[in-house]
């Protein structure tokens, strides 16, 4: 199957989510935010294509590495491959960690207007995702993980379960999570 990617993969990333990760940056992003860090990546028929089974194989040779990192672009708007190389990453024991900059609440409406087939699937192949668009107004260097401040850290597994997000705490200072509860 193939993806369309926008860069090779970046491994021994520190900055993706914790530990060594592997980054898989995906082409295509609908959101197109002023002043992200990954302009290049927008364009959707930019970048390069890529078959999953070769991204399978380098997932295959990871070693020390935590986890990867689905990013771009926005994993979101290539689900069904993205599902494919995070059951890869699962399998081998890695976590998976996804930025997008669509909402939690619109990934999980699947009557909504804007609903991908193939969302729900890839959210559950998912540990922790970066929700919401990147905000110049908000962007704050001081943030683990995020470039602004409306974008949370989600634990996917306990806010499907509950149906309402639940923030990974140890990703914030105190005050932040004071201001989200």
């Amino acid at each position: 199957m193939d993806i369309r990617l926008s860069h090779e993969i970046t491994k021994d990333s520190i900055v993706d989510g914790p530990g060594f990760r592997a980054v898989i940056w995906t082409q295509g992003c609908i959101h197109k935010c002023r002043g992200c860090h990954n302009q290049s990546t927008h364009d959707f028929n930019g970048g390069f294509v890529m078959d999953t089974e070769e991204i399978k194989e380098e997932l295959r040779s990871l070693r020390l590495h935590k986890g990867i990192s689905l990013s771009g672009g926005d994993p979101f708007e290539q689900p069904i491959p993205c599902i494919e190389i995070a059951k890869e990453a699962k399998s081998l024991g890695l976590d998976v960690w996804a930025y997008t900059g669509y909402n939690f609440e619109e990934l999980i409406n699947h009557k909504g207007l804007i609903y991908k087939e193939g969302w729900k699937e890839l959210l559950e192949y998912v540990d922790v995702l970066v929700d919401g668009p990147f905000i110049m107004k908000e962007k704050n260097l001081l943030l683990r993980f995020r470039g602004s401040e409306n974008q949370r850290i989600i634990d996917v597994k306990k806010s499907l379960a509950a149906k309402v997000v639940m923030i990974k705490k140890e990703y914030y200072d105190m005050e932040e999570i004071a201001m989200t509860i």
